[in-house]
């Protein structure tokens, strides 16, 4: 695998687009009428194959290789280099209807980079067409979002990202079970590119042509099962100290704590929904075994604590704990408060 999988199986047609219906059947319907804007914005966040769409509309309405061109707006972002790209779009194209200029990262441009970009989208020549593309709209002034058509990228599911991760592993010759394509779903946290980055690696450090979900813990760092069911298990008995025990063989283990919470948020969120009757939503998610573990806690809660061990507000405790972790001095410590206060 020389190639990086995100490149070899990028989406080169409409049709080979996944989770992004409510954008693709729009730009199609352009393409098709002629119809086209001088400028758009795609916005969402990274992996969701903006600059795939992209590429593939700037192909639709007739544009060749030569007359498209990707800029990286983080690497170029003064006031000069957006003049530089003004001057040059009055160029004719060389072979097609319209140049295409996509802009990356464009909140990344200075106060002045936009306001001369703005003046180009203004009053544009009616050869070239912007695709402005970005992770966080909000940085982007409302004078130029008013002048593009503005398309939001949804982050895949789970489901469809764990249906990606085993079509992907067949064509390159391998086997997964469920339960590894899941975890591999999980960890890619909403983006198609962190999820193949993922499979890519747990190929190439795979023995055989059979991906194991043991295989995928060790090269993702991503804690065995018993430690997630650990913590889990403490929060509905309230047991403080079985559940601190958790995190610091967790520590011992060098688990990443982002993809411990991941995962503990995981299967709390599972054992809610399995108690209030939504068990269907998330059965696929898990292999036999741990779903008979949710299940049990869900449907048979520990006597001692009670049936409203697991709330709403067990799963705000951990995702404030997950917000915190990234930058924590002590990475474990939001664990260890949100388990404090859990056993209150």
């Amino acid at each position: 695998m020389s190639e990086a999988l995100y490149r070899k199986y990028r989406p080169k047609k409409f049709a080979d687009v996944i989770g992004q219906d409510h954008i693709v059947k729009v730009l199609e319907a352009e393409v098709k009428s002629g119809d086209i804007s001088h400028a758009y914005l795609f916005a969402g966040t990274r992996g969701t194959g903006k600059t795939s769409v992209a590429r593939i509309f700037a192909s639709g309405i007739g544009t060749s290789k030569n007359d498209i061109y990707e800029i990286d707006a983080a690497s170029n972002t003064s006031v000069d280099d957006i003049r530089a790209l003004n001057e040059s779009i009055f160029t004719l194209p060389f072979e097609s209807k319209y140049k295409v200029y996509i802009l990356d990262e464009v909140h990344m441009l200075s106060k002045s980079a936009s306001n001369a970009l703005l003046k180009t989208l203004e009053e544009p020549p009616t050869h070239v067409v912007f695709i402005l593309a970005t992770t966080e709209t909000h940085k982007i002034p409302e004078t130029v979002l008013s002048r593009c058509e503005v398309y939001t990228f949804k982050k895949p599911s789970q489901e469809i990202l764990k249906k990606m991760v085993i079509s992907l592993t067949k064509k390159e010759g391998y086997t997964i079970d469920d339960a590894s394509a899941e975890l591999i779903a999980i960890l890619g946290d909403g983006s198609f590119r962190d999820a193949q980055g993922i499979v890519q690696k747990v190929l190439s450090y795979s023995k055989d042509k059979k991906v194991s979900e043991e295989e995928v813990r060790l090269v993702t760092g991503a804690p065995a099962v018993d430690l997630v069911h650990g913590v889990v298990s403490a929060i509905a008995n309230k047991d403080l100290p079985s559940g601190l025990e958790s995190v610091k063989k967790a520590v011992e283990q060098n688990i990443d704590m982002s993809v411990f919470l991941k995962l503990i948020l995981h299967t709390t969120r599972a054992v809610l929904l399995i108690r209030f009757g939504a068990g269907h939503l998330v059965k696929d998610d898990f292999s036999e075994k741990e779903f008979e573990f949710v299940s049990g806690l869900a449907l048979n809660p520990p006597a001692q604590t009670g049936a409203d061990t697991f709330s709403s507000q067990t799963l705000v405790e951990l995702l404030t704990a997950y917000e915190r972790t990234t930058g924590a001095y002590i990475p474990q410590l939001p664990l260890e408060l949100a388990l404090v206060n859990l056993a209150k």
